[in-house]
């Protein structure tokens, strides 16, 4: 009776799985369904010269027939994962019996079984199911792959198989995987790489090529013993296998790169919309300037700061971004996300909208103590020069002109013009501002300096000149921008006298390069921040060091490190552009030259770090704010000798010239109305 019940059981379930079997054949994809490339979007990412820098998301190859793979391929794939495939109907009983044995034992010891599936069974896993560990799945997987092998030939799963399981590095298929570690397409393979590859699919991230290159090889050996106890080649043929000879194709950098493939990434979604087909995109990076970027920011950034360097032309495109010492430990872009006080950097903006209101580089200002509704601005020198002329001042960064113009022109005129030339992040009005009291970001003060190098048109900057698919299919192509003048020619033509005389004989002298440069140091009160911003011959770039933290460094100033990693990238930079001279040129006399030590706040070669107490006062009754630089406190300069040069025919475009470029007033008006300010 017991035999009967179990006889009558043994056949319901047959007749059961038969049913189930059947069931499921009937629902299966045809072939050619399944030989579809899976959705998932891979993006390649290619720098100004074409070159790769990046392949994001899964890569599945080219589609390889089953006798497009090549035989050790087939064979080692064979070997290494199901060596009874072609003799089984898609669930291996000697498998499953082995399994049942040795599961007691592995559950005991806390492990998962593993092992077991066949070929089909992780094909059916792969295409219908999910990684899940549970008796369930593995039930419905093994009716999957009973239905697989009565549906389709041999053949045609193993072709499926190998042209989707996963390789490791983001590579579906036999094809992506051959191209990303052998640099090469799958439909031709020697032996030691076909070993390579058939190793990878136990351990994908573990034994990687990209990873360990000694493990990927190890795994191999291991492939190839199997190979031939299986039967697949002779010992002689694994004998004569030279893994050590394989050659893996190199991995494109990712350390600093990253930070502005993230940066010019992000901006996609804006561009295209396709979200399905692999894309190449098509970049402004130059990698020769990125890795000049990478060198003089981790050169020149003292132990335990961040540096972070934006470079672009005067159309916008970017050349060269690092955001940070080392993407691996940190992917958070300084350059891009990090807002900071700029110091005496945003000076830009207070001699700009007094340049843009009548006063010229030539006037004469009186370095004297002011008040401003209670506020009393010193310089980091603690000593006033008394009269001298903008340009000067400027080049000296003395913070009481400043104030005094900011007062003139009026405090929320400078704040609109900041966002005039792209400062995005808030604005207060306060009077301190002409100090740079408000946050900033490095991208944005960069736009700023390169509209000025481009004649005072507005800069947009960007990263993206095209967008294609694999077939060459163009979605995008960058076209430059309608020119929206921020202000007249003339205006701009004057901040480059006064940014090219701080570069020649004022607080930025570290930054000079052996040809014409205008720039600007900044540094924020408690020498938290050091900034140098600057341009030549058609390439600005800026420079921000600092830690995250916001705690003050003493020593750190924008004349000192930033300075020099700015010089330090641009003479590598421009080494294949003529210099270019600006429409302004700087003579004065001796008496106005700087001695090389005033050129920083202290001794030149005082190390970043120290005593926070030497620090002197900024001013603002807060320790330490050469607000960038400033002169120390030493006997006063002696008087002057000569008087101060007068602006030039450069100052102003010659009566015969073409009429210039109005400044677009309904655009401008747009910018400013809804921007967010600060009350008084």
């Amino acid at each position: 009776m017991i035999l009967r019940v179990i006889l009558f059981g043994f056949l319901a379930a047959l007749a059961a799985l038969i049913i189930a079997v059947l069931v499921t054949m009937a629902s299966l994809p045809s072939f050619s369904d399944l030989t579809q490339k899976p959705n998932g979007q891979t993006v390649r990412v290619h720098a100004a010269d074409g070159s790769l820098l990046v392949s994001l998301g899964p890569s599945y190859g080219d589609w390889l027939t089953y006798d497009r793979i090549p035989p050790v391929m087939r064979d080692a794939i064979v070997a290494v994962e199901d060596r009874r495939f072609y003799s089984h109907p898609g669930v291996d009983p000697i498998g499953v019996a082995r399994m049942v044995w040795v599961a007691k034992r592995l559950h005991d010891n806390g492990r998962r079984l593993q092992g077991a599936s066949t070929i089909t069974q992780q094909l059916a896993r792969n295409i219908f199911l999910t990684n899940a560990y549970n008796a369930g799945r593995k039930v419905r997987e093994a009716i999957l792959a009973l239905a697989m092998e009565r549906k389709f030939t041999k053949q045609q799963i193993l072709e499926l198989y190998l042209n989707r399981v996963y390789f490791g590095g983001g590579a579906y298929g036999v094809d992506a995987a051959s191209r990303k570690f052998f640099g090469h397409p799958g439909d031709h393979m020697t032996l030691e790489e076909a070993a390579v590859i058939a190793g990878l699919v136990k351990a994908p991230s573990h034994y990687s090529p990209s990873a360990d290159a000694q493990a990927a090889r190890d795994r191999a050996k291991v492939v190839l013993d199997v190979m031939v106890d299986a039967g697949a080649i002779s010992p002689a043929k694994a004998e004569s296998a030279h893994l050590e000879r394989v050659v893996f194709a190199p991995e494109p950098k990712q350390n600093s790169v990253r930070y502005f493939t993230d940066w010019a990434l992000a901006q996609l979604d804006t561009l295209v919309d396709e979200q399905n087909v692999p894309l190449d995109i098509w970049t402004t990076l130059d990698l020769r300037m990125q890795r000049a970027a990478d060198a003089a920011i981790r050169q020149n950034t003292p132990a335990g700061l961040q540096g972070a360097l934006v470079s672009m032309e005067n159309d916008g495109a970017v050349r060269a971004m690092v955001g940070g010492t080392d993407y691996v430990s940190s992917i958070y872009n300084r350059a891009t996300q990090a807002q900071r006080q700029p110091g005496s950097a945003f000076k830009l903006f207070v001699y700009l909208a007094a340049l843009e209101s009548g006063v010229k580089p030539g006037d004469p200002v009186v370095d004297q103590p002011i008040n401003i509704d209670g506020w009393s601005p010193r310089n980091s020198s603690r000593r006033f020069l008394g009269q001298i002329d903008v340009r000067n001042a400027f080049a000296l960064s003395i913070n009481t002109v400043a104030a005094q113009l900011g007062q003139k022109v009026g405090f929320d005129t400078v704040a609109d013009m900041a966002h005039r030339f792209g400062i995005s992040s808030k604005i207060n009005t306060h009077p301190s501002m002409v100090l740079g009291t408000s946050d900033v970001r490095l991208i944005d003060m960069t736009r700023a300096f390169a509209a000025v190098s481009a004649n005072g048109v507005a800069v947009t900057p960007y990263g993206i000149t095209k967008v294609s698919t694999s077939d060459g299919n163009v979605l995008y192509q960058h076209n430059a921008e309608q020119p929206r003048v921020l202000v007249a020619p003339f205006v701009a033509a004057e901040m480059t006298d006064l940014l090219q005389t701080a570069v020649n004989t004022g607080t930025a002298r570290a930054a000079q390069i052996g040809r014409p440069v205008a720039g600007k140091t900044g540094t924020t009160s408690s020498n938290k921040d050091g900034w140098f911003l600057g341009f030549s011959s058609g390439l600005t770039t800026g420079v921000w060091m600092g830690r995250d933290d916001a705690k003050p460094i003493p020593g750190l100033q924008g004349g000192r490190n930033p300075a020099q990693a700015f010089s330090a990238y641009m003479k590598e930079a421009l080494q294949t552009r003529p210099p270019q001279e600006f429409q302004t040129e700087v003579t004065l006399p001796e008496w106005q030259l700087e001695p090389d030590e005033e050129a920083y706040f202290g001794d030149p070669d005082q190390p970043v770090g120290g005593d926070p107490s030497l620090t002197p006062d900024d001013g603002q009754g807060q320790p330490a704010t050469p607000s960038d630089g400033g002169v120390p406190d030493q006997d006063p300069a002696p008087e002057p000798a000569a008087p101060p040069r007068r602006p030039t025919t450069a100052d102003r475009p010659p009566a015969s010239a073409p009429k210039s470029p109005q400044i677009d007033q309904r655009w401008l008006d747009n910018v400013l109305k809804d921007q967010p300010r600060q009350p008084k």
